[in-house]
């Protein structure tokens, strides 16, 4: 199943994400990220030795909350799972892609601690406010 195209442009444009994740003892962590996607899933990059990594490589459930950066009250909450992580030459290069979005040029080597991993989310429940069924996402 394709991605929701008010999803998809909430995600691929310069809009920043909530990124929640399940800690060990089941406290939810959340984090302000970047946010991608592709045909099916959400896509958020981040490293390797990151606490938001270590929780879904133990517990892949998360949500995501996409809003619009010109009016926070439009928004996409999604929930699902992480299913497919990749590290490498393909996640050095998304986060690349990322940084040249939001900021107009690559992201720093010297910024990266361990390794950029690249998380692909498959939605299982979608809620929308204020993102109509009429594109106007």
């Amino acid at each position: 199943m394709s991605l929701d195209p008010r999803i998809r442009r909430l995600a691929t444009g310069q809009n920043f994400a909530a990124f929640t994740t399940l800690m060990p003892d089941g406290q939810p962590q959340t984090h302000v990220m970047w946010i991608d996607a592709d045909e099916h899933h959400l896509l958020i990059n981040t490293e390797t030795h990151r606490v938001k990594f270590r929780n879904v490589m133990r517990d892949p459930r998360v949500t995501v909350t996409i809003w619009d950066r010109e009016d926070p009250y439009r928004f996409a909450e999604v929930r699902g799972k992480v299913v497919t992580h990749e590290a490498g030459a393909l996640a050095r290069a998304h986060i690349d892609t990322c940084a040249q979005r939001y900021f107009g040029r690559d992201y720093p080597a010297d910024q990266i601690a361990s390794e950029r991993v690249l998380l692909r989310i498959l939605p299982e429940r979608v809620h929308y406010n204020g993102i109509g069924t009429d594109g106007d996402a």
